[in-house]
């Protein structure tokens, strides 16, 4: 199965400035409707190519963790990471940022990689069973969370 969903939004700020914000993962809880924040895996202090970061998640009363690989890190270009369980990868997220007259086009991607019955482990932990239309919106909501905290810089 493999089924991607992706939204950009024009930010009246530096890539550098946006990049700032997004490659804090930790902090990620203040753009996220979902991810409550986290942190970096045996004593890593930020991002980079290869690196674990332990996330926390929340829908409702519902709280699951995750553990994310760092997969592509170009600052201020690209964030890629996958989340794994299990061993396996069930999808990947990632951010691409490029320069506009303005400011910056960014653009937030998921990708879908879980088997069936990954689909239903995922809704019985997180609550959602359309995971494309959940994603779809929270990502809009995280962009436009990134647009107000970049734009106030």
């Amino acid at each position: 199965m493999k089924n991607k969903v992706e939204t950009s939004r024009e930010i009246l700020a530096s890539p550098q400035a946006v990049w700032e914000i997004i490659s804090d993962l930790e902090s990620m809880g203040r753009l996220s409707p979902e991810n409550t924040g986290g942190r970096w895996e045996k004593g890593v202090k930020g991002v980079e190519e290869g690196v674990i970061f332990r996330g926390k998640n929340k829908n409702g009363f519902r709280q699951w963790p995750t553990k994310v690989l760092i997969t592509e890190c170009e600052p201020p270009k690209k964030l890629a990471f996958i989340l794994r369980v299990g061993g396996q990868t069930w999808c990947e997220w990632a951010y691409r940022i490029e320069v506009t007259e303005n400011g910056c086009l960014v653009t937030e991607s998921w990708t879908d990689m879980r088997t069936w019955l990954q689909v239903k482990i995922g809704w019985v932990v997180s609550g959602v069973a359309d995971r494309a239309t959940h994603n779809l919106k929270s990502m809009e909501e995280t962009l436009e969370n990134l647009s107000r905290l970049a734009e106030a810089k």
